[in-house]
């Protein structure tokens, strides 16, 4: 097995814009990024595998040819990075597409050819991180807490690490050592599926759209009645239950509603489920530091920090090194080091495993 320390991490996440990828350099346990890239979807691919979320007509079959078609996209991302590696790559790391989450029915499905990305890399593929936790009967997700321990933990120092992707999550880091998390619920998704409606545009940027309307609290009352805010942790969630029409559903008693007015209302959806999330967990934290696409969203940050009760910091992940659309695909390149090194990547607190496992599955070049 390749003992280079050079690893690229891949993820596409829920939101269905395309594929981040870092190259990344773990020698002597270090975490550096050396280079980032993104490869977009092209819009026939994103619409496919937006429509495989759902059932469907003939769904092995599309599939297969969706993940043929991502695999094409992850290996154009690995070829801008592998073209500035100082180095022999160890392994492509590669999360996959979530197309069905269902750990409660004893499953997780990542659609995805490793087998085709091995062949166009050259390169030992690492996939399937998800199934060996919920094998063990974890959730499979969230995976990243591990990871953001490893990378913003500080002895002694509370810190909340906040993902928002598609699907927001959260990681406690206690400053003890211990290390809580799960999925809160709704990220973007929502905000992106209803301005996709209302503006054609893939996302709200910097919640703009969302800041020219007003929050409606009967609204938002009838969306935080969702059972998955109560449930107890560990759980995980995804677009199995927070689509379109789960909002078109819970719209139906609010006829006439502004459009800017229920995206004001989703932007505190996402905030107040994150904020009751980590005030659950009764931290004291120093900061929280945001990751993911929502890191991006001004209007959020601040609904985040308002929810919060305005005192705890809330700022980028950059604050500490590591740029925010970076981390996930970080994350992944470590899992992908710490498969290589036979070491467990799952966090049984977190997800819920009867324990310590290692994850992903080899696909040799």
């Amino acid at each position: 097995m390749m003992t280079s320390s050079l690893y690229i991490g891949l993820m596409s996440g829920t939101s269905l814009d395309g594929v981040d990828g870092v190259l990344a350099d773990f020698n002597n346990g270090a975490i550096r990024t050396l280079d980032a890239a993104f490869v977009p979807f092209p819009a026939a691919l994103r619409a496919e595998l937006m429509a495989l979320q759902a059932n469907g007509a003939n769904e092995i079959e599309r599939e297969a040819i969706a993940a043929n078609a991502l695999a094409r996209a992850y290996a154009a991302c690995v070829a801008q990075l592998k073209a500035q590696a100082p180095g022999p790559v160890a392994a492509v790391a590669v999360h996959g597409q979530t197309i069905r989450h269902r750990p409660e029915l004893g499953f997780t499905r990542q659609t995805n050819n490793p087998s085709l990305l091995a062949e166009l890399t050259g390169i030992d593929v690492i996939a399937d991180f998800r199934s060996r936790d919920i094998a063990a009967g974890g959730q499979g997700a969230p995976l990243v807490p591990a990871f953001h321990a490893a990378a913003f933990g500080k002895p002694g120092i509370a810190r909340v690490v906040v993902n928002i992707g598609g699907i927001g999550n959260i990681s406690v880091l206690h400053g003890d050592g211990r290390v809580t998390g799960y999925d809160t619920g709704p990220g973007n998704v929502l905000l992106d599926g209803w301005i996709g409606r209302h503006q054609g545009k893939e996302y709200d940027a910097d919640g703009a759209w969302g800041a020219s309307g007003v929050v409606d609290p009967a609204l938002l009352a009838a969306l935080l009645e969702e059972p998955y805010f109560h449930q107890p942790a560990p759980k995980s969630t995804g677009r199995d239950l927070f689509h379109i029409k789960w909002l078109d559903e819970k719209l139906a008693r609010f006829a006439g509603l502004d459009a800017a007015d229920v995206q004001a209302t989703l932007t505190m959806l996402t905030a107040r489920t994150i904020a009751d999330a980590i005030l659950h967990e009764g931290v004291a934290a120093e900061a929280v530091y945001v990751c993911g696409g929502g890191a991006y969203n001004g209007a959020l940050l601040r609904a985040l920090h308002a929810a919060l009760g305005g005192k705890t910091p809330v700022e980028s992940t950059a604050a500490l090194g590591i740029a925010p659309n970076r981390v996930e695909a970080l994350a992944f390149a470590w899992l992908g080091y710490r498969f290589n090194g036979r070491q467990p990547g799952n966090m049984p607190a977190v997800t819920g495993a009867a324990g310590l496992r290692i994850l992903g599955a080899l696909y040799p070049a």
